[in-house]
């Protein structure tokens, strides 16, 4: 099962793109329509608001006048916590139970407002977050909801920021003006489902290109969502996109640190559940003495290609990684020297689709950075 955190602010049209992913095939969980279901009438929650709000957010007949619940409780923060400290466990339950019920090889979209502010987004495979702009927010909702501007306004402040929701946003959807297209997205999720279900990584050999300046906020997502699946053991972002300026294959490359390799195998499961699937015992090419052994998983996403090392915290092949980045992000001429390399070889071995000639040819680099890299880190313990 793949799950799919789908957000973006009031009005911005969240419910158009889930309408557009059900069509195709996606379950979708809409938290909102579970806030409505934990809020009805003969509920418990709809019991504590009334005590915590009022009688006079009651209809006549004992539903819910919505209008004057959101009246009260977005008026303040401490009362828009009330409201959610009733309502978001509730909703979490039933959550839960929706999403143990999809089958195995279900597409699950939780269509979730809050995701950002409820710092939800690690716990999914992938986030998309949808976009309108705060006017063209206003206008929906007044027009289309006939909801009154300030109260729109307000709503509409109490919420994330676009700041915010893009640093979580694997997939960022445009709905300003026309409907986005979904298509290609939706190729990505049934690839996505596909490896996670079959524990199969995405393939296919990157070329060198020039710097991404997304690669930061891209790692930043992925180093969370690693985290989280290992129990919060800590993750580094290494290898080439993890320095600033430099020419790298489009391959993020995460370092978790373990305290030996039996702790690393019993990660497999929950690593390979959360989209990182496992590739094999490997050593990596020896710097000197020490322990060179790894554990390598990949990324299952066909849109993001990730490549995974576990490695045990302060052996050898793990502080040669942290310091074979932190000497090219120091050292100017060497990033120039080894981008220089890589661009040269990603040309000439264009053809090779295995990529172990590339990685052959560039051996007499990594070897005489060893002596620099050493002369890099006593420099910076002296």
């Amino acid at each position: 099962m793949l799950r799919v955190g789908l957000t973006g602010g009031i009005g911005s049209g969240k419910s158009t793109v889930a309408r557009l992913l059900a069509e195709r095939g996606a379950m979708i969980i809409d938290a909102d329509k579970l806030a409505r279901e934990v809020l009805e009438p003969g509920t418990e929650g709809l019991a504590e608001v009334v005590k915590a709000f009022g009688e006079d957010v009651l209809n006549a007949d004992g539903t819910l006048n919505r209008a004057a619940l959101a009246a009260k409780a977005f008026a303040t923060e401490e009362a828009r916590q009330t409201l959610n400290g009733i309502t978001h466990p509730r909703i979490g339950r039933l959550t839960a139970e929706r999403m143990a019920a999809a089958p195995e090889d279900g597409i699950v979209v939780h269509d979730i407002p809050l995701l950002v502010e409820r710092d939800m987004a690690a716990a999914y495979h992938l986030v998309i977050v949808v976009y309108a702009d705060a006017e063209t927010r206003l206008r929906r909702l007044v027009t289309s909801r006939g909801m009154d501007e300030d109260d729109a306004r307000q709503r509409i402040a109490a919420q994330a920021t676009d700041e915010q929701r893009r640093a979580v946003a694997d997939v960022w959807l445009d709905n300003s003006g026309e409907v986005p297209d979904v298509t290609g997205l939706w190729d990505r999720l049934v690839g996505f489902e596909k490896n996670v279900r079959t524990q199969t990584y995405a393939s296919g050999r990157p070329v060198v290109v020039p710097y991404d300046e997304r690669w930061p906020a891209q790692a930043k997502r992925l180093a969370r969502r690693i985290s989280l699946a290992a129990g919060g053991r800590h993750v580094e972002h290494i290898g080439s996109t993890s320095v600033p300026g430099l020419a790298a294959k489009d391959v993020l490359d995460f370092q978790l640190a373990v305290e030996d390799v039996e702790t690393a195998d019993g990660l497999r499961e929950v690593l390979a559940q959360a989209g990182f699937p496992y590739v094999g015992p490997y050593e990596d090419t020896p710097r000197g003495d020490g322990c060179w052994d790894k554990r390598l998983h990949a990324g299952a996403d066909p849109g993001r290609r990730v490549n995974l090392h576990l490695r045990v915290r302060g052996a050898a092949n793990w502080q040669w990684a942290v310091d074979f980045r932190d000497w090219l992000r120091h050292d100017a001429q060497a990033r120039e020297e080894y981008a220089n390399v890589k661009l040269e070889l990603s040309q000439r071995f264009a053809a090779d689709s295995t990529g172990f000639a590339y990685g052959d040819a560039k051996e007499p680099f990594m070897e005489a950075a060893v002596e620099r890299v050493k002369a890099y880190r006593g420099g910076q313990a002296s």
